[in-house]
């Protein structure tokens, strides 16, 4: 192996200055001083930076916590707006197909229209009924009940609402005879 001839030029660029005069234990020291000061700059931002990126995803789980919540109270409020409409239909299919016989006689008029609401203290109270009976189309004497059920309802307990809120709920069932 042969030792090159000749040595290799210098890359272009800044000529680097002299070490400044002093002992390298005090130089080494004011070096390691500048590096942590500059890296305690960068840790400041990158804890900011956590910092606001585990709050929007604390925002984000609060939000969407509030909204299943919402959801869930919804669903389960449909769920007793349906047994409303149903405990609607049978009255008044009990009305109807019973109600000469009991004592005393009640009749169910058709054409009409009952509003009422459910007995208090009980986890259907808050809603009210509305059941309409009609007469059907067709052969013979058929009828047309139907019960809707609503939360929270209109003034005298009409439903369906004509002006709902945010939490307002309806199901509404048919039957014909």
């Amino acid at each position: 192996m042969s030792l090159p001839t000749r040595l290799p030029t210098p890359l272009p660029g800044p000529v680097p200055t002299p070490a400044p005069t002093g002992s390298p234990t005090r130089l080494s020291a004011f070096m390691r001083v500048r590096a942590l000061r500059r890296a305690a700059g960068v840790g400041m931002v990158t804890a900011i930076f956590l910092l606001v990126a585990l709050a929007g995803l604390a925002v984000a789980m609060v939000s969407l916590m509030t909204t299943q919540q919402s959801s869930a109270a919804l669903d389960e409020q449909g769920a007793r707006a349906y047994q409303a409409a149903r405990a609607g239909l049978e009255w008044a299919l009990w009305v109807r197909l019973q109600g000469a016989s009991a004592a005393p006689p009640i009749a169910l008029a058709c054409p009409g229209t009952y509003n009422f609401d459910l007995p208090p203290n009980n986890t259907l109270s808050a809603f009210s009924v509305t059941v309409v009976c009609t007469a059907a189309q067709g052969v013979g004497q058929r009828i047309q009940i139907q019960s809707t059920a609503c939360a929270p309802a209109a003034a005298g307990s009409v439903c369906p609402n004509p002006a709902p809120g945010a939490d307002y709920v309806q199901r509404q069932l048919q039957a014909e005879l």
